[in-house]
């Protein structure tokens, strides 16, 4: 099974994509690590990337699951996916992926961004994540978690859907 942990920047992907990962002894990969430096360039000029921008790492994320796939290894993988037109890309072909979408309160989102130091992602871009951000609806097959709690909780609240996900239909998890 691969894992993508996707949400708005700040949502905790990373942060709950490694916990999980680490929980599971499974690899994991930071989305961000796989971004093109015209990506980066944009983000750290405060430009928010364009559904062209955002095709070329998606492609990067997908040859990073179809690697993980190919060599029977499961994984967890932070990429912000904030499109169902995104996840439906990431998931095609891959029925081994699940999606976890991390839902934060925008206010929550904010004061993480503003105490975020070295990272190229700019905080006034948070107004065009939220946005363009869509949070899977029940007839998506995604699991979608608010992320308010202590990370460990969150994490086996993550494990536990994960396990309810493949014994039921998968839109059956999306209710928080």
């Amino acid at each position: 099974m691969i894992v993508t942990v996707a949400g708005v920047s700040g949502s905790g992907k990373s942060t709950i994509g490694a916990l999980l990962a680490a929980q599971l002894g499974w690899d994991f990969e930071d989305g961000d690590a796989l971004h093109p430096p015209s990506n980066i360039a944009k983000m750290m000029a405060g430009e928010p990337l364009t559904d062209e921008d955002r095709r070329p790492w998606l492609d990067a994320v997908g040859a990073w699951i179809d690697r993980h796939i190919a060599a029977g290894e499961s994984g967890v993988i932070a990429c912000s996916a904030l499109k169902r037109s995104y996840r439906d890309r990431l998931r095609e072909g891959r029925p081994e992926l699940r999606v976890v979408f991390l839902r934060v309160d925008p206010g929550i989102l904010a004061a993480r961004l503003a105490g975020r130091h070295h990272h190229f992602f700019r905080p006034e871009l948070l107004a065009s994540q939220l946005t363009a951000a869509e949070t899977p609806l029940p007839s998506e097959p995604a699991i979608v978690v608010d992320e308010n709690g202590p990370p460990a909780e969150v994490v086996q609240e993550i494990i536990r859907r994960l396990g309810a996900y493949r014994g039921g239909s998968p839109g059956s998890e999306t209710a928080p």
